[in-house]
């Protein structure tokens, strides 16, 4: 594992420690020898981790789509910046560039991209770990909506368990590294799963 995607939040949230989490998460994911992938702006947590990563000499590459580096909300001191015409494109691009996904705390977009790699995931487009920086407990209620999915059987146990959500990122990241993709939905071994 050499780059990791990083989806958070484009505002700094009501509370100083996730501001104080996603520097930290920064500055571990360099001495952890990663290469940091994120949404390209210079506001909010994305900011702040990419200014973090970057103050501790690590390498940030941003993806960021043209109509929201035109209203100046993209980080001008980047190892590098693609710019892509569409979030579609920017997720895509992301996704190719990177091994793991990591979600810290955010909103509906934050959300939308670490699932849809978690998709992504079960259907075999990617051999990728997924996992949520448990920030504050910010993800206990989408823990618990993930043991619901699988209790009313939306989603099998496999799948579920593809997804790490811890409180430390030192161990998030030792689960990524020995990570070890499950059988894709719709495989023969899956047929008989339900669902």
């Amino acid at each position: 594992m050499k780059s990791i995607a990083v989806f958070c939040a484009s505002s700094l949230g009501s509370n100083k420690i996730y501001e104080q989490a996603a520097r930290s998460a920064g500055q571990t994911l360099v001495r952890a020898g990663l290469r940091v992938v994120y949404g390209g702006g210079n506001v909010g947590l994305m900011g702040v981790l990419a200014d973090s990563a970057l103050a501790a000499g690590g390498e940030v590459i941003g993806v960021i789509p043209r109509s929201l580096l035109e209203r100046e909300v993209g980080h001008k001191g980047l190892t590098e910046l693609y710019v892509v015409e569409t979030m579609h494109e920017r997720k895509q691009k992301m996704a190719d560039i990177s091994e793991a996904f990591l979600a810290l705390p955010g909103g509906a977009g934050t959300l939308e991209e670490i699932f849809e790699q978690w998709t992504w995931a079960q259907l075999g487009i990617h051999a990728n770990p997924c996992g949520f920086l448990n920030v504050n407990h910010y993800f206990d209620p989408l823990r618990a909506m993930i043991d619901h999915m699988v209790a009313e059987g939306f989603t099998g146990p496999a799948f579920a368990s593809m997804l790490a959500i811890e409180d430390d990122l030192e161990v998030l990241l030792d689960r990524f590294r020995n990570f070890q993709p499950v059988a894709r939905k719709w495989s023969e071994l899956h047929q008989t799963e339900r669902p």
